[in-house]
């Protein structure tokens, strides 16, 4: 697309792609958007280097002038949408790439592929973390994902309210809190549990936390609290009926003083495990392989829309799909939520209008709430630049509160784990 508009000299036509969902995966009730931060870090290192122009060049993927364009490539447009980690839901544009159409068509698979496995993996974190009620979430996942995805999908996680991950890589890179236990390797190496136990308790001190199934869960807890005493900080579970388990493991620590003392539940949960458990005397749970794949949605379906673009007069014009059940609706389009007057969101508003309008519309009402149209757009990029406090461990610190914010304001039964339809409606507002 590239190489051909270059050479009938469209490339350099000012277009609008818009970055939505045509609907939430099946039985979801809203989706979460994450990886914002992310794109804006890649965005501003976003570069064609030598290998990448010798290897297209060797590979005969594009011509010359193709190649000339590629080496002086830098995005220097605009970009605004949803603050990461607000919810989101069907055919609203959570994100808006204006340059020009070389500039922007670029980015699509940058955009697609951080928002859409960021976000399936947040809108299932926040699930988990609405289960929970309050108990901490702790990110797992790692062995389950690829080596860089792990590392996104803690972020993304914490984003929707985990309490930390395993992952030393995401604590690093994003100042994210880091916990982790022993496995049942430990136990194994020694000879008995006895010896793992003393030794890790001499190692990490009495408040670190013990995995007491690798033989008999009674048994353990005994060897446990003859470890540490009943300083002991907490015992970990990770088979058999859970429920059951922290109802005895419970009664077992008290029955001994060890009131103090927490019980961390893992073994394969999803957002239902953890919604079962809300009676059990569970203080946290450590959840892996279900978070960092979405709890069986993967993917957001977020795609990467040409809405509009300069015509021959210079003037902007509305363009759209009309693909049989792929439709789009054309036009640079702003974003909004109206709140009820118990500050519950009631739906999701696209508003639409000319290019001018809506920019207009957009800049008016950044950080503002009139007649209850909460606007959800902010500046991203101006210019090419990366607006500040969006990225590493400050946008994932903003992204965590902005989240918690968001689905505060979501319509009462909105966070129920039942099959439903999107929680609020999308409609239009015409600005003419």
């Amino acid at each position: 697309m590239l190489q051909a508009a270059l050479a009938d000299g469209t490339a350099h036509r000012r277009c609008v792609f818009e970055v939505f969902t045509r609907r939430l995966p099946p039985g979801r009730r809203y989706g979460v958007l994450a990886g914002t931060g992310r794109v804006l870090e890649q965005l501003a290192a976003f570069r064609f280097g030598t290998p990448e122009l010798d290897w297209l060049a060797d590979a005969h993927v594009v011509d010359d002038a193709t190649l000339e364009y590629l080496a002086g490539y830098r995005f220097t447009g605009d970009v605004v949408g949803y603050a990461e980690g607000e919810v989101f839901f069907p055919q609203s544009p959570v994100l808006v790439v204006e340059g020009t159409f070389a500039e922007a068509v670029l980015l699509e698979t940058l955009v697609l592929s951080v928002l859409n496995y960021d976000s399936a993996v947040a809108s299932a974190a926040s699930r988990m973390t609405s289960a929970a009620v309050g108990r901490p979430c702790l990110e797992m996942g790692a062995r389950r994902a690829h080596e860089d995805a792990a590392v996104a999908a803690a972020r993304a996680a914490v984003v929707a309210g985990f309490a930390g991950t395993s992952n030393l890589e995401a604590g690093r890179r994003y100042g994210l809190a880091t916990i982790g236990t022993a496995a049942h390797a430990f136990t194994l190496l020694h000879d008995d549990e006895e010896a793992a136990f003393a030794s890790q308790v001499r190692s990490q001190g009495a408040g670190t936390t013990l995995l007491v199934d690798t033989y008999d869960v009674r048994r353990g807890v005994e060897r446990a609290l003859a470890a540490a005493g009943t300083a002991l900080g907490a015992v970990r579970l990770d088979s058999g009926d859970l429920a059951v388990q922290a109802q005895e493991v419970r009664a077992q620590l008290d029955a001994a003083g060890a009131h103090d003392t927490q019980i961390v539940v893992t073994s394969d949960l999803d957002e239902y495990a953890i919604a079962a458990l809300a009676v059990a005397p569970v203080d946290s749970y450590g959840v892996g392989t279900s978070l960092v794949t979405g709890s069986g949605a993967p993917t957001c379906g977020m795609v990467y829309k040409l809405v509009a673009r300069e015509g021959a007069s210079g003037a902007m014009e509305p363009v759209a799909k009309a693909s049989r059940s792929k439709t789009s609706v054309g036009g640079r389009k702003g974003a909004a939520r109206r709140l009820g007057a118990d500050g519950r969101a009631v739906e999701e508003v696209l508003v639409v209008g000319s290019d001018d309008e809506v920019a207009r519309w957009t800049r008016h009402r950044h950080h503002t709430t009139e007649d209850g149209l909460r606007a959800l757009h902010v500046p991203l990029v101006v210019d090419g630049e990366v607006m500040p406090g969006l990225t590493a461990a400050e946008g994932v610190r903003a992204a965590t509160a902005r989240h918690a914010a968001s689905r505060d304001e979501l319509p009462r039964g909105a966070r129920r784990l039942s099959a439903d339809e999107a929680a609020v409606p999308t409609v239009e507002l015409p600005l003419a």
